[in-house]
């Protein structure tokens, strides 16, 4: 069955209702990286309003959430690079993230590693670094789920591990629609990932739960391990084989 051409009228009628809890991961670096420039918790307050004072505002209708879940919503200046449901350039924020930790995870490691497969000279870090995976809850009476009928056909075009021009596409004229969220299949892993188009679809103002990672890469791969609850993660090369850049990364530095 050939691929469908998802119009405005098309999308607004498969709105549907979803809710529940998802994953992201950050770098855990995110509060503690400011103590070590200051001799007090007042000067660390003093500095971190300084920091974030230079930043780009947080829109209106996202400023009363936890900034873990505002931030990828700031504006102001260009998205540097185009990601799945998300244009370079001048474009509002998603915020992307996991039906479950592990999930988010795999997601991450399959980035870090993007990251060494367009840096080739940079050396692998010596330590493994440091995550933090947070939950949080979301629900809209304006979601698109992709792993379900009749989206599900186009699965391909969903997980492409390259091409996103399908699912910019598609993110385009889901704004147009008024949908918050899209629910899809991770390209990374067998599991399901989130798209928050809007702040409005959050249904807490903080996160819920949080996890510390600790993500480690080497010739073989990417490791990640949580101390609690007791979880270990392996990706090996041919994890994320189906990316011609990770496939073509030079493991050995």
């Amino acid at each position: 069955m050939p691929s469908r051409i998802w119009t405005l009228a098309a999308l607004s009628s498969e709105r549907r209702r979803l809710s529940g809890v998802c994953w992201r991961v950050v770098e855990a670096q995110h509060r503690v990286s400011t103590m070590k420039l200051v001799d007090t918790l007042d000067e660390q307050s003093a500095l971190e309003s300084l920091v974030e004072a230079t930043k780009p505002l947080v829109p209106p209708d996202c400023r009363h959430l936890h900034y873990l879940l505002a931030t990828p919503f700031r504006y102001g200046a260009p998205y540097p690079s185009g990601s799945r449901f998300r244009r370079a350039g001048m474009t509002p924020g998603v915020f992307y993230a996991s039906k479950t930790a592990s999930t988010a995870i795999a997601e991450t490691a399959f980035h870090r590693l993007l990251f060494f497969a367009d840096s080739p000279d940079t050396p692998w870090p010596v330590d493994a670094g440091d995550l933090t995976a947070f939950s949080t809850r979301f629900r809209t009476a304006a979601g698109i789920d992709l792993t379900t009928a009749p989206f599900d056909i186009d699965r391909a075009r969903w997980t492409h591990p390259t091409d996103y021009a399908s699912c910019q596409a598609l993110a385009d004229t889901a704004r147009q629609a008024d949908v918050d969220v899209l629910v899809y299949r991770s390209g990374r892993d067998a599991g399901v990932n989130v798209a928050l188009l809007a702040c409005r679809a959050f249904s807490t103002r903080e996160p819920l739960a949080r996890q510390a990672w600790r993500l480690n890469l080497n010739a073989h791969g990417a490791r990640a391990v949580c101390e609690f609850p007791d979880v270990r993660l392996e990706f090996t090369r041919e994890a994320f084989a189906n990316d011609p850049r990770i496939a073509a990364l030079r493991w050995e530095r």
